[in-house]
């Protein structure tokens, strides 16, 4: 990603497409991309530019506040909110990465961005799904942890042992973000620099490139699903071993409180799973460029929202850390916490 790409193409896309012109090979250096975005216009813009900045300031603040109470209420420093404060963690980053420059485009009419912008938020798009897909199944293993084998559940879920899943997820993503972005930024693009999204993601890029993708393509699926395939291959095996286990209590009130426990776990691993097969295991899939577009916003702005919801309003703990926070003693522990997360 050092260099940009080489694309030939004619006087007529020169006038209409901003490129840097190289001598003498009658070649150009394609310096940025043009996003199409939403066709918007008026006061439906208007309408969709404030409805995405209200959940993306949901998105914030609901996100930081679970990742700074699980950090300063000792009664929440266990391992199912350790891992749910890096959850929160990577939702902030992922809405980060995507939301602003999404708001600011939507406001101008030359919607550009850089060729290297693009190649970079593309990888830490990759790097932050990845990473969501271990962090969610260390969260399945802890909750398999706790209701198969309670008498045990300090010993094999200490401290440590948390530290590394959680370094191990966050680290997951990182040979392929920068191997195959890489990749699919050095090849040769052609033809023009616009693409129809709103973001730099795989599909709409791979479209503008001139090369032959069918290895590239071939050998992206083949480790999105191997590497996909390992946390999800734990979450589905947690969960047998949770429903036999809860099949064994007697108590039919017993066996409510075990899969709530797990419910909201579930629900957002299914979500996530099944956008990341429609969208990103399939890269040119017969799903039109206009489908996944409309698509994209609920994975992309819409779910790093309902996830500190769907975790935060249906336990008691978090509500109670919550009223807790706003005594004397945590007032402004919380209050510097949530400006060093903003800042």
């Amino acid at each position: 990603m050092g260099k940009a790409t080489i694309a030939l193409i004619g006087h007529k896309d020169m006038r209409m497409h901003p490129v840097e012109e190289v001598k003498p090979e009658n070649q150009t250096i394609i310096i940025h991309f043009i996003l199409l975005g939403f066709a918007f216009h008026g006061k439906m813009q208007l309408l969709f530019f404030t409805a995405v900045s209200i959940v993306f300031l949901a998105t914030m603040i609901g996100n930081s506040l679970i990742a700074v109470i699980t950090t300063i209420d000792p009664a929440l420093h266990t391992p199912m909110y350790y891992f749910l404060k890096n959850l929160a963690l990577v939702e902030i980053c992922y809405s980060l990465s995507i939301v602003p420059k999404m708001l600011v485009t939507l406001l101008m009419e030359r919607k550009v961005t850089s060729f290297t912008a693009c190649a970079l938020q593309l990888a830490v798009l990759y790097f932050l799904s990845l990473e969501k897909c271990f962090l969610l199944g260390a969260m399945a293993y802890d909750r398999q942890v706790a209701i198969c084998h309670p008498l045990h559940y300090s010993t094999m879920m200490n401290r440590n042992v948390c530290v590394k899943m959680a370094i191990g997820s966050w680290l997951s993503g990182v040979p392929m973000a920068v191997g195959f972005t890489t990749w699919l930024f050095t090849l040769s693009f052609c033809g023009t620099n616009k693409f129809d999204h709103f973001f730099c993601d795989v599909s709409p890029v791979l479209k503008l490139v001139c090369a032959n993708t069918t290895l590239f393509e071939l050998l992206i699926f083949i480790a999105l699903v191997v590497i996909v395939m390992i946390p999800f291959s734990l979450i589905f095996i947690s969960y047998l071993c949770i429903i036999h286990a809860v099949l064994q209590i007697p108590s039919g009130v017993g066996q409510k409180q075990a899969f709530s426990a797990c419910a909201a776990h579930l629900m957002v691993v299914t979500f996530f799973y099944s956008t990341v097969g429609i969208i990103h295991l399939q890269p040119k899939s017969r799903l039109s460029t206009t489908m996944k577009k409309m698509v994209s916003p609920t994975y992309t702005v819409v779910t790093p929202m309902l996830n500190p919801i769907i975790y935060s309003l249906r336990n008691q703990e978090v509500k109670q850390s919550l009223r807790r926070c706003f005594d004397r003693r945590l007032r402004m522990k919380l209050l510097a916490g949530l400006f060093f997360l903003m800042a």
